[in-house]
């Protein structure tokens, strides 16, 4: 089973529009400047340093320093416990579509649409 802490901590850093847009475009288009992330958004630079402090932090991207530069990139391997943990609760999703399906048929095979 797949611990919790880490991904209430993925979960809790996506779950901001913002954040969510970085860790998109750095799937996209790769290793990013942070300055290259500033240009793509609607606010400040402050503010997507904040943003970027709480990826890190959450263990989605990775920062990298040359010379004054600050480059990010995506950690797959953190994006991979989301994929995992979706995989393992499958089986909730497709007996609940199952049951689903089965009330939605027989309410049609009553009449009762």
């Amino acid at each position: 089973m797949i611990g919790m802490k880490p991904l209430l901590k993925t979960f809790s850093a996506l779950a901001d529009e913002t954040r969510m847009a970085i860790v998109e475009q750095l799937m996209d288009h790769g290793e990013l400047a942070a300055g290259d992330l500033v240009r793509g958004a609607s606010i400040s630079a402050p503010a997507i340093s904040r943003h970027l402090k709480v990826l890190r932090e959450a263990g989605l991207i990775d920062q990298r320093a040359k010379g004054t530069k600050r480059y990010y990139s995506a950690r797959p391997e953190s994006l991979r416990l989301i994929a995992d943990w979706t995989q393992s609760r499958r089986a909730f999703w497709e007996s609940s579509l199952d049951r689903l399906e089965a009330a939605l048929l027989d309410d049609v095979e009553n009449g009762d649409s």
